[in-house]
């Protein structure tokens, strides 16, 4: 009775955690439709003379100091924001997926070769390897979307050579291989399925520590650059006016929170799902 109960409360958490993400979802389409069919501003166009300006019908989050408007900001800068981020979460998995199931498959020196390389990068905290690859590449979102991938595929290529390593050794990919299955079938067919879960769990909770690193580093002139609308610069342009107009922060940073906190829910989420696929199966 008692698994009985367990069971079903993390289902009941499951839908709940799946009906808030629908909705937030959606939300984020409607905004992303109004930011393609509606936007009456240009982002990037100064006007001094209706700079610093309160909320309006014409601008609904008011203007920054250099006369733009600030919801357009906001909305394009969550495209700049978001799109990078996917962007180099997409060029990580491609680069550590198949390094990991080369890696966990054959073993041996090109094993030893990979996982060398990989301790490298794992010797320090990925910030600051980002933050120094990024100071030594220059300034720029090319050369910062350059340096989370040379930062974060590592962590996927380990967690697929594990994952691999361990299914190796099982009975049914002796017998496939017995039975003469090549080993890209044997990877396609048997490997694949195994490592979909962890990766798509590590994916969605990394989308947001990529938000966070781009970011971060934006503010502090590593990334994008003016007048780039993106969330961290539009941090960095406003802070000299936060005593004044802190909203011109707050609404960035909020943006920042709320992708950053949908992306780790997504991540619990297909966490929980597949546990429940595990209990059943057992």
């Amino acid at each position: 009775m008692k698994l009985l109960y367990a069971f079903a409360q993390k289902e009941q958490k499951g839908k709940w955690q799946l009906n808030l993400l629908k909705l937030l979802l959606v939300i984020i389409v409607l905004v992303c439709l109004y930011t393609f069919l509606y936007l009456q501003h240009d982002a990037t166009l100064t006007n001094l003379g209706e700079r610093l300006q309160d909320s309006s019908w014409e601008h609904p989050l008011g203007t920054d100091h250099l006369g733009r408007d600030v919801l357009t900001r906001l909305l394009l800068g969550g495209q700049q924001t978001i799109g990078y981020s996917l962007f180099a979460l997409l060029a990580a998995l491609l680069v550590g997926i198949p390094i990991g199931l080369i890696s966990g498959y054959k073993g041996g020196v090109v094993d030893r070769i990979f996982m060398r390389i990989a301790d490298g990068f794992l010797a320090f905290p990925d910030t600051i390897v980002a933050i120094v690859l990024s100071g030594l590449l220059g300034p720029g979102i090319g050369n910062l979307m350059l340096a989370i991938v040379l930062v974060k595929w590592v962590n996927y290529a380990r967690l697929v050579r594990s994952t691999v390593m361990i299914e190796s050794k099982k009975d049914y990919i002796l017998a496939a291989r017995t039975n003469g299955l090549s080993s890209f079938s044997i990877i396609k067919k048997h490997m694949i399925p195994h490592i979909v879960g962890n990766v798509l769990v590590m994916a969605s909770l990394d989308l947001g520590k990529i938000i966070l690193l781009i970011s971060s580093l934006s503010y502090i002139g590593l990334g994008a650059q003016p007048p780039v609308p993106e969330w961290g610069t539009m941090l960095n342009d406003s802070k000299s006016h936060f005593q004044s107009h802190p909203e011109l922060m707050i609404y960035p940073g909020l943006a920042i929170v709320l992708v950053v906190l949908i992306t780790n829910m997504l991540g619990d989420y297909w966490r929980d799902r597949f546990d429940v696929k595990k209990e059943m199966q057992g």
